[in-house]
């Protein structure tokens, strides 16, 4: 395997008026007494994510600030008990899945008990640090407004670490996918709708991703470093993970800890996950990437894709490495009106396999769609059979097709799929990613010791049957079109199907390719080559380098764009594959 060049900390670099962040708790607390100079009655409002070290933070800030009172929101939230039980039919007693809510956050609090600590907050003198999730609501004009935001992915460590609880809840050692579905479901969702109401007007964004060194921004720089975003090529900071079935590849051109059993997944172009980094002045402020797109989703999506999706980023590019490990789970994802129906979702996880690598001389292939003939009963009969004997014929019922590296296939919501082992696969999506209904996982159990969940009931009831191999082989496998052909270019339309919204164009080029956004925001990998270099015909943003096999974003903002060889790739063929959204 190729040494690594992959960038896993990719920075976006802010220009900045002046001194705009700072680093370490001492030089925080500095900037924050300066900012309420010759205010000896302030009101310090530090609003949190809920993921946010709390007890850590406050005694950090009330070490630097030494206020006369403090205020938290944990006095006047709903007790535990209360708030499970709104709760309940949303989270149902699956592990995985729940349906998603609409609660705003003055649905978690006591509003009466609210009041009184507006009124008392008022009433007292001296520095008064109001803190917490939702301290805005308990001072509506603070003089200074702290939000201390939190990444999705340290979120998720700190709740497998067992050490973070739900918000408003106790459950440090329940089963982390319980944990997960609780976050996704329900805070994030009411935690980023109050989010958004404070962006305008917060003075400083605070980041305690990493405990040990905190980080601020103020918030006029955070602000425009977002509208900088939407100007340029930018990456998201990606995050790995280890699964039952992983792989050994992306160690390697990854850069990743060989000391690892192995990778499974990686999110790269997954905003709603991954973070972005914002480099002001050498100091790198973490901010969750899906605030860029709740705050500047026209800009970023275009306007048509604004108007069907909202604030939300409709594409998703990731990783599956199973070279050197195991097959995927056997699996389906909910046709439209069942995610639409059974979890609130607006649209489905359509999906696509693009073959980025393949083991040499082994026996690479994915499983996609029904074999022609099987009947729904047998093979419904054969998955239950498997819950108790752990025995399933996989190719009885499924269609076995050959994998090479650059092959494309297509996976509609309701096509029966996995990939199989000694496979690389860059996952071309619709963004939802977590309605997988298992069907068969190899009789395997989860890295927890536990067995995997299987969701056969939900699975059974979106197989499309009449997928066979003939449509399978005519519809889904290598749907590749020329689609424009010159000396040292090729573009290719290789998908998706035409049951969903992306559209798909590889490009071999061994010099500058001309690329225009079209109104829809692009998403690109590099998917063949060493590095490339992406520029502005205009001069409109920097020449942004890319590595082998990442992911970069090219808002719709942007227009014309190139692509050229660069470095160790000038004078060799390289590849990209771009994904748009069809408009």
């Amino acid at each position: 395997m190729r040494k690594s060049n992959y960038d896993k900390r990719p920075v976006l670099h802010v220009r900045t008026k002046g001194v705009s962040a700072w680093q370490g708790w001492e030089a925080i607390g500095a900037q924050l007494r300066k900012a309420i100079v010759g205010k000896p009655d302030a009101v310090v409002c530090v609003d949190c994510y809920h993921g946010v070290w709390e007890s850590d933070v406050l005694s950090a800030l009330t070490e630097q600030l030494n206020p006369s009172h403090v205020f938290c929101t944990a006095q006047a939230t709903l007790p535990k008990e209360q708030v499970n039980a709104m709760l309940k039919d949303h989270l149902t007693d699956d592990r995985v899945f729940g349906i998603m809510a609409h609660y705003r956050i003055e649905q978690f609090f006591d509003m009466e008990r609210v009041a009184v600590l507006q009124q008392e907050i008022a009433l007292v003198h001296g520095v008064r640090l109001v803190f917490g999730v939702g301290a805005a609501l308990l001072c509506e004009h603070p003089d200074v407004l702290v939000y201390a935001d939190m990444a999705r992915w340290e979120i998720q460590l700190r709740f497998r670490s067992g050490k973070l609880a739900n918000w408003l809840n106790d459950n440090y050692g329940e089963d982390p996918l319980r944990k997960y579905k609780r976050g996704y479901f329900i805070e994030w969702r009411v935690l980023d709708r109050h989010k958004r109401t404070l962006h305008s007007h917060i003075d400083y964004l605070l980041d305690t991703n990493d405990a040990e060194t905190p980080r601020m921004m103020t918030g006029d720089c955070y602000r425009d470093a977002l509208k900088q975003a939407v100007t340029q090529p930018f990456r998201v900071a990606p995050y790995f993970d280890p699964g039952v079935w992983g792989g050994q590849w992306m160690k390697s051109v990854c850069g990743l800890d060989p000391e690892k059993p192995n990778y499974a997944w990686s999110f790269d172009g997954v905003p709603e996950e991954n973070s972005l980094l914002l480099d002001v002045d050498g100091i790198v402020v973490e901010t969750p990437a899906i605030n860029l797109v709740h705050e500047e989703a026209k800009a970023l999506l275009g306007d048509k894709v604004h108007a069907r999706f909202g604030t939300e980023f409709p594409i998703r590019f990731d990783f599956l490495d199973t070279i050197g490990g195991g097959n995927l789970s056997l699996q389906v994802h909910p046709l439209t009106e069942y995610i639409q129906d059974t979890f609130g979702m607006h649209y489905t996880q359509d999906e696509s396999y693009y073959i980025l690598d393949a083991a040499e001389n082994a026996d690479t292939h994915v499983y996609l769609g029904c074999k022609t003939g099987i009947q729904p009963e047998k093979f419904q009969k054969a998955l239950e059979d498997s819950q108790q004997t752990g025995q399933f014929d996989a190719e009885r019922f499924v269609n076995v097709i050959p994998a090479k590296k650059h092959d494309h296939f297509l996976i509609p919501a309701g096509t029966i799929h996995c990939s199989g082992r000694d496979c690389m696969v860059l996952e071309i999506s619709a963004m939802p990613y977590i309605f997988t209904f298992k069907l068969w996982d190899w009789g395997r159990l989860g890295l927890d010791g536990r067995p995997r969940p299987i969701h056969l009931a939900h699975g059974m009831k979106n197989i499309q049957f009449d997928r066979d191999t003939d449509w399978v082989q005519k519809n889904l496998v290598n749907r590749v079109e020329v689609i424009h052909e010159e000396e040292g270019i090729r573009e290719e339309r290789t998908g998706l199907h035409e049951r969903e919204f992306i559209e798909t164009r590889r490009h071999w080029f061994d010099r500058k390719v001309e690329h225009e956004t079209g109104g829809s925001v692009n998403v690109l990998n590099l998917v063949e080559g060493e590095e490339a270099v992406v520029e502005s015909p205009e001069g409109k943003f920097a020449p942004f380098v890319v590595h082998y096999a990442e992911t970069f974003i090219v808002p719709a903002a942007v227009g014309r764009y190139t692509v050229a060889p660069y470095g160790k790739s000038v004078g060799k063929r390289l590849a990209t594959v771009k994904a748009f959204v069809r408009v």
